[in-house]
């Protein structure tokens, strides 16, 4: 892992290289970059994959305690990663986690060429469904957020319907999520943020806001959304390409929230058709 000092603290991240165009790669919440291992896996001979990990939850690397760590000031750490590590017109890739969007409202995305929506919170829906509204109900009381977090070292809870049962309709491999929960099961301060970035949600009209704003990015954008879906809706798929000027829109059947995971070979084959490159 290579990393980088933004304003926040120190973040970790993978880059394979290459000339090819970038792909910039966003996970979820209590997750970490290695929710793109297959994609990247897929994509990596044409394309130059970074794969941040951000802090929400699965980060090794505390932040700063006054760091901003709301749904928009995690979004401006994006924009100041890019920034950082001096990448041009790459292509936005999100999943699960839809706090980017802001980036188009806050005037943020001038180094971004393309975006490509898969799954995400978006409109109101922060945070997302059953399990994001579960988180929120125990970070507003800290024995509970601490007894919730742990709860995930138990591999039987993982597949619970308020936890990580509707994310995917694969499992994941626990060894993966070992290492996903790991820092929050460990560390109070990680904790601590992903208290800070759950709590850090905006009111339902600023969120509807930032998806308005997405008719001003006149770029190409892809959103790219599981069928099957029970957290983010088929529906804000629909929606979201409606919004975006140049939005196209593919379904994928068989799959939930983390497509990464359930389908990552049908991810690997938009992002191709979609993403101009050598080959």
């Amino acid at each position: 892992m290579s990393e980088v000092l933004l304003s926040a603290g120190v973040m970790e991240y993978e880059d394979t290289g290459g000339d090819g165009p970038v792909l910039v790669l966003l996970h979820g919440v209590a997750m970490n970059g290695s929710l793109w291992r297959h994609v990247v896996a897929g994509l990596r001979a044409d394309f130059r994959c970074v794969v941040p990990t951000l802090p929400l939850g699965g980060h090794r690397r505390p932040m700063l305690p006054d760091a901003d760590l709301t749904v928009q000031g995690v979004a401006r750490l994006v924009a100041e990663f890019l920034d950082a590590l001096d990448l041009r017109d790459v292509t936005l890739v999100m999943n699960d986690w839809g706090g980017a969007l802001s980036l188009v409202a806050d005037g943020r995305d001038r180094r971004i060429g393309r975006l490509v929506i898969t799954s995400c919170e978006a409109f109101e829906n922060f945070p997302p469904g059953l399990p994001g509204r579960s988180l929120c109900v125990a970070a507003k009381l800290p024995f509970a957020w601490w007894a919730a977090l742990t709860l995930l070292k138990l591999r039987p809870l993982r597949r619970l319907p308020f936890t990580w049962g509707w994310m995917s309709r694969r499992p994941v491999p626990h060894a993966v999520m070992d290492a996903w929960f790991r820092p929050l099961c460990t560390s109070a301060e990680i904790r601590r943020d992903l208290r800070a970035y759950v709590l850090g949600v905006p009111p339902d009209d600023v969120l509807l806001g930032w998806a308005e704003a997405l008719r001003t990015f006149d770029r190409p954008a892809l959103v790219v959304w599981a069928a099957e879906d029970r957290v983010m809706p088929p529906a804000h798929g629909r929606r979201l390409a409606e919004l975006l000027p140049q939005g196209e829109l593919v379904e994928i059947a068989d799959s939930y929230t983390l497509i990464p995971e359930d389908r990552p070979e049908r991810l690997c084959e938009a992002v191709r058709g979609f993403v101009p490159h050598g080959r």
